[in-house]
């Protein structure tokens, strides 16, 4: 760990992921915000744009630097960007410089899987094999040696938080199916037909059945958790709209083996041991609510079991744990600092 402040550059600062990043970095005790970039809204005052933050920062947006050389003063740089924009980005950036992209274009070691998922050409596969999948609990000690790290992607953090502990004891036995649901913020800032307030509000839907992109991300982290093993267990992924700003709830369920019979007690021993040096996993009894988790970096997760049956509930905050947070997280791990620094960050009752 070093006394100095990290300085820190932000990619893309005007969007919901920029925003938090600003929100939890402004006061972060080891990080400094040198740079933050929006095209679109290059020459205004951050505190413009992101009302929350007025009279807590005097920082201005800038338009992307042409050239990169200069940001070699910087230490991190966060990638706050569309998908697609890191791709080319990321291999500009001085050889130096920690990078943390929470875009999903590096989140994939398989370039016709990302073809498929993100419908465009992997343009920097060797760069890719460089980044580390920055799933703090089960990537910790990479992490603690990665220059860059692909952030993981939202639905993808509260899937394998309910998954992991079952997947690395090798206790689940056949189908899969998780039902996920997330808050509109998930959508980005930008308006659009199905995500603009009126039509949310008092709305429930599902939307890309079977094709989430967050699925092959979902079954390869499995497969790494699984002492290694190719993830062969069939996975029902669902997403649906839910008529609230943020959070996401996922439901999973599953089966486990034959004599494999668990309680929720027994549950909740096993994910109790898997991560009892995880401070931002809670685990809760019976079902969690979006409602304690959100503006945190928590995840929470309950249980429920019949026989060989199960049910993992857990909930995140889906910019926070789910985006902004958990890339401050493996921030702090990369620079050798307490992952909770700048993170103890508490929801509100009600």
């Amino acid at each position: 760990m070093t006394d100095k402040m990290i300085r820190v550059g932000i990619f893309g600062g005007s969007g919901y992921g920029g925003s938090e990043l600003l929100r939890i970095l402004l006061f972060h005790p080891h990080a400094e915000v040198s740079l933050v970039t929006a095209n679109e809204h290059a020459g205004k005052a951050v505190s413009e744009v992101h009302r929350n933050l007025l009279g807590l920062t005097d920082l201005r947006f800038v338009a992307a630097p042409e050239e990169f050389e200069s940001l070699g003063e910087l230490d991190c740089v966060f990638l706050a960007l569309p998908h697609g924009q890191a791709l080319e980005i990321a291999p500009r950036l001085p050889s130096g410089l920690k990078i943390v992209d929470l875009s999903g274009d590096f989140r994939l070691r398989d370039a016709a899987e990302f073809k498929e998922h993100y419908g465009r050409e992997h343009t920097a596969t060797v760069l890719q094999r460089e980044f580390v999948y920055g799933l703090t609990e089960l990537n910790r000690e990479e992490i603690k040696r990665a220059r860059l790290v692909s952030n993981p992607g939202c639905f993808a953090t509260a899937t394998l938080l309910g998954l992991a502990p079952l997947a690395a004891a090798c206790a689940l036995k056949g189908r899969v199916v998780v039902d996920a649901k997330t808050g509109s913020s998930g959508s980005g800032a930008k308006p659009a037909a199905n995500t603009h307030h009126p039509q949310r509000s008092n709305s429930f839907y599902a939307y890309k059945p079977f094709t989430h992109q967050h699925v092959p991300e979902i079954e390869q982290t499995l497969g790494d958790v699984s002492a290694g093993r190719e993830w062969t267990n069939e996975l029902v992924f669902m997403t649906h709209s839910l008529p609230v700003s943020r959070g996401i709830f996922a439901s999973i369920y599953a089966e486990v083996g034959e004599g494999s019979q668990l309680t929720a007690d027994e549950l909740t021993a096993l994910y109790a041991d898997f991560y009892r040096d995880s401070f931002f996993v809670r685990l809760v009894k019976g079902s969690p609510d979006i409602n304690w988790v959100k503006t945190t970096n928590f995840c929470d997760i309950g249980f429920a079991a019949r026989g060989r049956q199960v049910a993992v509930f857990s909930a995140i905050d889906n910019l926070v744990k789910g985006a902004a947070g958990q890339a401050v997280q493996n921030m702090n791990l990369m620079f050798g600092l307490d992952e909770r620094a700048g993170l103890l960050l508490v929801g509100g009752n009600p």
